[in-house]
């Protein structure tokens, strides 16, 4: 997905061919911006857990701030609504992947007594429990 967002926003200068309004270029370009910086976080965070799984970082280092998912800012949904389809579905692509893995990074850091049970093995617990 970095790869096509680069792609596609280094081929576009502006919106569309028709647009000249300032304004729109610059909010195409701070999506861009956006875009780019929700996915350079995710690829930061990934390495981050890589390096973790694999030894390099102990799991004290792996609280630091500095190996956590960095904040995005969110899009204007209103504004992108007026950006190609292309743009538009990278924009909530990226949004979308941002939130998964904060969903994922949140369920990481809760102690393993705080976790939510796995639905399968409730249901295979009742199967046992019945047969």
């Amino acid at each position: 997905m970095a790869d096509e967002a680069r792609a596609y926003f280094d081929m576009r200068e502006r919106p569309d061919a028709e647009a000249d309004d300032p304004l729109r270029r610059v909010a195409f370009a701070c999506e861009s911006l956006k875009v780019t910086t929700r996915l350079m976080h995710i690829i930061a965070w990934l390495l981050s857990q890589r390096a973790w799984q694999r030894g390099e970082l102990a799991d004290a280092e792996m609280l630091d701030e500095k190996y956590r998912l960095g904040h995005a800012t969110t899009s204007d949904p209103a504004l992108c609504a007026t950006f190609p389809f292309a743009a538009r579905a990278l924009i909530d692509g990226s949004q979308d992947l941002y939130e998964r893995v904060a969903r994922l990074q949140d369920r990481m850091a809760r102690p393993r007594a705080q976790a939510e049970p796995n639905p399968a093995r409730a249901l295979m617990d009742r199967l046992n429990a019945a047969f």
